[in-house]
């Protein structure tokens, strides 16, 4: 596998070191994180569609953008792949807040299956799908325990529109997943968070797929709110900053789920993923050291079996929830990972609104809020 990265910034193109031989001719796929302002335009694509004119361009809108071991905003980070034994297949959907998540997972998922598919990338909008469902479709799918991971695109934090593109400039509502093809590559990942847990388990008493009404019968909205105290008048952008763990009673795994909105006339509390009822649920604080530290695991875990060889690529996507947290400190969570990685990795990412990955190997993919994911490519 051959790299080449560049950094648009402030209409400058900024190319970074490129792997030995790399061709721009050769390059299979692009993979495109930035501000939706830059990728949204028409003469951002075809300069790439110039650069790389046999690739696949995949493109996300960001809460930050990350190349290497630094955070940017409002820039966009270009990484051209070349493969070189194995192939790609790309495959988009376009949808609208009526369209069943669930059945969209199932069809893309259905669109890559095939001889030698060795892992899956997601990238979908993030303003507003029902992450969970999503991934239950693309797991209904996959009977072979195919790896899928990826993430939700980003919009800073403002929550409003989020845009996706797949050979075209990037649009609202698009979902694009990506098929890696071939023995010779070999994918890993891993997710970690580093958040505290704190107070008593509660039990979700009623809920609607990602809509929360009641926790141990109470008003969900009307608790959250006594725990935020002076945050409270910062709805729904403070809820980042306060997330919760949620264990299904069919998984002893835990989850972290950051609520997206909350509904003022029906007291409820929309979440980027399913709040099954019985589920237990913990509230959440931050934890700087933790978060920064569980940066490292995640990268550690995401190639181990990869053996001692550094990835030649590695895909962070981290949760603008833990952005807001660390500010300043933020690109600390990526040199983390940088430390584990080495200097022959090229890492590229970006923050987003949830991030997509398994638990552990073997295992179905899942919606995870408020974690560093990440995904790492070795070929052989």
């Amino acid at each position: 596998m051959k790299t080449t990265q560049i950094h648009y910034q402030s209409g400058g193109w900024l190319t970074q070191p490129e792997s030995s031989n790399f061709s721009a001719q050769n390059a299979q796929l692009v993979l495109v994180f930035g501000a939706s302002e830059i990728i949204s335009k028409a003469e951002f694509y075809n300069e790439l569609s110039k650069r790389f004119p046999n690739a696949n361009i995949v493109s996300s809108s960001t809460s930050g953008e990350i190349l290497n071991d630094q955070v940017y905003d409002d820039t966009a980070v270009i990484t051209a792949i070349e493969f070189e034994k194995s192939t790609i297949r790309t495959v988009a959907i376009r949808i609208n807040k009526e369209v069943n998540s669930f059945e969209t997972g199932k069809e893309l998922m259905q669109s890559l299956l095939g001889d030698q598919l060795t892992a899956v990338l997601v990238i979908s909008e993030g303003s507003f799908i029902n992450g969970s469902e999503l991934v239950n479709g693309l797991n209904a799918m996959n009977t072979m325990g195919i790896p899928i991971t990826g993430g939700l695109a980003g919009d800073a934090a403002r929550f409003l529109k989020t845009y996706v593109g797949l050979n075209t400039p990037a649009i609202e509502g698009n979902i694009v997943a990506i098929g890696f093809y071939g023995d010779a590559l070999t994918v890993g990942h891993s997710s970690f968070g580093g958040w505290d847990e704190f107070g008593k388990e509660r039990v979700i008493t009623k809920s609607d797929k990602n809509i929360l009404y009641e926790i141990d019968g109470r008003n969900a909205l009307e608790l959250y709110k006594e725990y935020l105290g002076p945050y409270v008048d910062e709805l729904p952008g403070s809820a980042l900053l306060f997330p919760l763990s949620m264990r299904t009673k069919d998984s002893g795994e835990t989850l972290v789920r950051t609520i997206l909105n909350v509904d003022e006339e029906k007291q409820a509390m929309v979440f980027a993923g399913n709040m099954p009822e019985g589920s237990k649920v913990r509230l959440m604080k931050a934890n700087f050291e933790k978060i920064i530290d569980g940066s490292s695991v995640a990268a550690q875990k995401s190639f181990t079996d990869g053996g001692n060889l550094s990835p030649d690529l590695a895909i962070l996507i981290s949760c603008v929830g833990r952005k807001l947290i660390l500010q300043e400190r933020t690109s600390e969570e990526v040199l983390a990972a940088k430390n584990i990685f080495g200097k022959l990795t090229s890492i590229t990412g970006f923050y987003s609104y949830g991030e997509l990955s398994p638990f552990n190997p073997n295992s179905n993919c899942e919606l995870h809020n408020q974690t560093m994911t990440i995904t790492t490519f070795i070929e052989a």
